[in-house]
């Protein structure tokens, strides 16, 4: 097969390769096919077809790599990403998935020598910010299936489509290097091009009576409203919203194959929360003529690609937080086709009732079952198709979210399991104590991986997705991880947004473009370490204290923790700079 491997006749990714480093250019080769491979020149950063003749010359460098994630070009030439290792963490639809442990820039850069110094400097930050893209969390690929499709979608594709490059098969909502992928596209290195998928993936297997099932959570992640919590809130103007995930719930038993889809994403309305030093900065709705047209887009799109919608809204009603969710409401009761429900979470369930969720369930009982879920036979044919998806949004779309769609996952499990035929109409998983700790912890883990994507730290009230209850030791965790949230989108997650969006392609490096450094003075981070280590020191001298005092209330116990640990830190940085603080100095201003 042109380009790649052929694997039953379905389309095969070379999955090891060979990275030749020589002084005017790399070379990449196939492992398995040795003649196939392509060449990329270190002074013009092109890549090209290997030819029979490459010389005698010897590399410099011999090593292995796993794949080539794209390229991007920066002031002084063209930086290739790639694979150097990756950790085999199961299977999609029985085919090998890897997730990326680490990757690094080869830098095609001559043309530095001859820059000015102020292209020297950007390019230096540029840099900076290259290096944050590689430790980059949650990217998952597979050499033998495309990863960003869902079960249904897949399952009514045109005949022959699994044979396309796998490139061509994918969803480029869901493919995090889409935009790195153009020069080995236009070059039609169809064997070396990987989408990758940014999200979770776990699978385990349950043992329910004598039956082995498979279940598999993976959540794909939008990248056209990619981003770091606080820098990217609400939707842009296309009606594309921020932290946008597709989670599907797989089910593999006795040759049955069943999925269940839920979506969530940020409130899209035109809003944003500024970063200005305080625990949580204000928010504030963008008044604009379009913030209708932008809500339909939204809802249109879901509708047309997943069917009936209904969008439960998880904030709370009073504060910032009602002002918003008001502001949504009116807007919902506006469109004709997505049923708006709004659900207090933190008013029925607090921190500790998970079973208060039957409250919401009570009043979505009916769409959620209408709109089934998708099963196919052994024999391959399709049983049960899902008719429409329940979207979920909080503020962040993280905590109370996820609480919400592992309650409504479990609900759909259980239907399925007795269509299925191995639990009777009266059996449901939480029956069986052991595998439903497993399904459990299925979605905690899940829930913990996308809140690093997008917070930075594990999620928060993950003890009511793994117990169903709040323990003492998650209250401390969760104050531990709200501080460090606190840290991370004052101090950290401005750069990190920078990096995504320069990887993304929502800001292109030219000579055209004002150099990053002219646009903001802000040079100095000196306070920042004396800043952390308040931050720090504060919240661990207040854990100590609090949990050696473990039989008063524990919720004000944490909620100290973080206070005193904010207050250090706050104070550090206001005697660092008497204005407010901006942790994106550079690219900000440019957006």
């Amino acid at each position: 097969m042109e380009g790649g491997a052929s694997s039953g006749g379905r389309f095969k990714l070379y999955d090891r390769l060979e990275l030749q480093e020589f002084q005017d250019k790399f070379v990449i080769k196939a492992v398995e096919s040795p003649d196939q491979g392509f060449s990329i020149d270190r002074r013009d950063g092109h890549p090209r077809p290997l030819t029979g003749d490459n010389g005698s010359e010897s590399p410099s460098k011999v090593s292995t790599i796993y794949g080539v994630v794209g390229t991007i070009r920066l002031l002084a030439g063209t930086y290739v990403l790639v694979i150097t290792s990756r950790k085999d963490v199961g299977a999609f639809l029985g085919f090998p998935v890897f997730r990326v442990m680490s990757m690094k820039f080869l830098c095609c850069n001559e043309a530095l020598r001859f820059s000015t110094y102020q292209e020297k400097r950007d390019e230096a930050y540029f840099r900076t910010l290259l290096k944050t893209v590689e430790s980059t969390p949650g990217l998952y690929f597979s050499c033998l299936t495309d990863m960003t499709l869902n079960l249904q979608r897949r399952c009514k594709l045109a005949e022959g489509w699994m044979n396309k490059p796998i490139w061509k098969q994918a969803d480029p909502r869901f493919v995090w290097n889409r935009n790195l992928l153009e020069d080995l596209i236009e070059s039609k290195l169809d064997g070396f091009i990987i989408p990758l998928l940014q999200g979770s993936f776990q699978a385990m297997q349950l043992q329910i009576k004598s039956s082995l099932a498979t279940i598999t959570l993976i959540s794909r992640r939008c990248t056209r409203r990619l981003g770091t919590r606080m820098w990217r809130r609400g939707a842009n103007l296309e009606g594309d919203t921020a932290n946008f995930i597709e989670t599907e719930q797989l089910l593999e038993l006795e040759g049955f194959r069943s999925s269940l889809l839920q979506i969530r994403g940020s409130i899209p309305l035109l809003w944003e929360q500024i970063v200005d030093l305080s625990y949580k900065p204000q928010l504030r709705i963008i008044n604009h003529e379009q913030t209708s047209n932008v809500v339909e887009r939204h809802f249109h799109d879901l509708l047309q690609r997943y069917g009936e919608t209904v969008a439960v809204d998880l904030t709370d009603k009073h504060g910032d937080e009602g002002q918003l969710s008001a502001a949504f409401a009116a807007e919902m009761h506006r469109l004709q086709d997505v049923r708006y429900v709004s659900f207090d979470f933190h008013h029925y369930c607090g921190n500790s009732n998970f079973d208060s969720l039957n409250v919401l369930y009570d009043q979505i009982s009916e769409d959620f079952e209408k709109q089934g879920y998708f099963l196919i036979d052994a024999a391959g044919h399709i049983v049960e198709e899902q008719k429409g998806v329940i979207r979920v949004n909080c503020i962040d779309c993280l905590d109370r979210t996820n609480v919400t769609q592992n309650f409504l996952a479990q609900k759909s499990l259980n239907v399925q399991l007795q269509r299925i035929g191995v639990l009777t109409p009266t059996e449901c998983i939480s029956m069986f104590a052991e595998e439903y700790r497993k399904f459990r912890t299925l979605w905690a883990e899940q829930g913990d991986e996308i809140s690093l994507e997008y917070a930075g730290t594990h999620a928060l009230k993950g003890d009511l997705v793994r117990y169903g209850k709040q323990t003492f030791a998650g209250l401390i965790k969760d104050g531990m991880s709200a501080l460090s949230r606190y840290y991370l989108n004052n101090f950290h997650d401005g750069v990190r947004q920078d990096a995504v969006d320069l990887i993304s392609g929502h800001y292109t490096v030219n000579r055209n473009n004002p150099s990053p450094f002219q646009l903001n003075g802000f040079e100095s981070l000196s306070y920042l370490p004396l800043a952390s280590a308040a931050l720090l020191i504060g919240g661990f001298t207040l854990t100590s204290f609090t949990l050696q005092q473990a039989g008063r209330n524990a919720q004000q116990f944490a909620n100290t923790v973080l206070c005193a640990g904010v207050t250090a830190g706050f104070m550090a940085v206001v005697k660092a700079n008497g204005r407010q603080f901006c942790s994106r100095p550079r690219l900000c201003g440019l957006l």
